[in-house]
């Protein structure tokens, strides 16, 4: 048995879905399928009860999983540990941040990193909110700033900014307008990116759509908010964004965005850490602790 063995374990019963599984892990099914069935073998016993359309956990890979996952824990924290043990001067951390971070969330990440500069060499680490989380859990990342909604074992959340979000709409339609209501856009295809370029909050906006009768909706394979925009252009096409976006007032690429009257969603971003890393006896403590203070901080009026 090795440890990648246990990985995929893992994944497999988070997701109670080898294909999502192995898009998470970025592998074939097949394969995947193959080394739970060589686990399996070798613990003698049978962790999935599965057919073609149906995953789940028998009594084995129910008792299994808490295990699996402590074992995932405790391996992935010998670098941090290691590094806690030795007691070095000055640590390199690696901070997580979200595409499109916040002007004013960017500079007091920089602030940040000035403050603890003695204590701590502070990296950046671009990733998605799905993404950068996992990497917290792990250890990977000493914290992130990611977009809220996030509920993850073992991570405290430190709620940061909220931004309105708006519709992004053809001028040609809308340019002469100062808002829109969700059921003038029902006839309107609703237009995302690719799947994971999106933060978990528009899986909500997603259902509210469909609530207000919006069912059409197009899903492209890149995730270029760029493209979003031009699709948008051709007509009776909608996205949403953030209300502060610029809109695109030239040619046929003419777009505006704006407020909804009758929906006010908003886009939250956050500051997550591993509660454990940030107790006084953790590692990433004084981080924690500077890195709180300082986007809390009040604004000079």
């Amino acid at each position: 048995m090795e440890i990648f063995h246990l990985r995929y374990f893992v994944a497999v019963a988070e997701n109670l879905s080898f294909s999502r599984a192995a898009r998470q892990l970025h592998m074939a099914t097949s394969p995947l399928s193959q080394r739970i069935r060589d686990l399996e073998r070798e613990l003698g016993r049978r962790l999935f009860d599965r057919d073609s359309h149906h995953v789940a956990l028998t009594s084995a890979g129910a008792a299994l999983l808490p295990v699996a996952k402590d074992v995932l824990g405790r391996f992935d924290d010998i670098p941090w540990q290691l590094r806690r043990a030795l007691g070095s001067e000055r640590q390199t951390v690696y901070v997580g941040v979200v595409p499109a971070l916040h002007a004013r969330l960017r500079e007091r990440l920089e602030r940040v990193e000035e403050r603890c500069a003695e204590g701590y060499d502070v990296k950046r680490w671009p990733g998605n909110s799905a993404n950068l989380v996992k990497a917290v859990q792990r250890g990977d990342l000493a914290m992130a700033l990611v977009h809220l909604p996030v509920h993850a074992e073992g991570i405290e959340v430190l709620e940061l900014l909220r931004e309105p979000l708006g519709a992004l709409l053809p001028a040609a339609e809308f340019g002469s307008r100062s808002s829109v209501s969700l059921s003038e856009l029902t006839d309107h295809t609703y237009v995302t990116s690719a799947p994971g370029t999106l933060p978990t909050y528009f899986d909500q906006l997603r259902v509210r759509l469909k609530a207000a009768g919006i069912h059409k909706e197009i899903t492209l394979n890149i995730g270029d908010y760029a493209s979003v925009r031009e699709i948008v252009a051709n007509g009776s096409v909608f996205g949403i964004t953030l209300l502060s976006a610029k809109s695109s007032d030239s040619g046929k690429g003419a777009s505006v965005v704006l407020p909804f009257r009758d929906f006010s969603p908003g886009l939250a971003t956050g500051l997550i850490w591993r509660r454990d890393r940030a107790e006084p006896d953790g590692d990433l403590h004084g981080l924690v602790a500077e890195a709180g203070a300082v986007f809390t901080e009040t604004d000079p009026s």
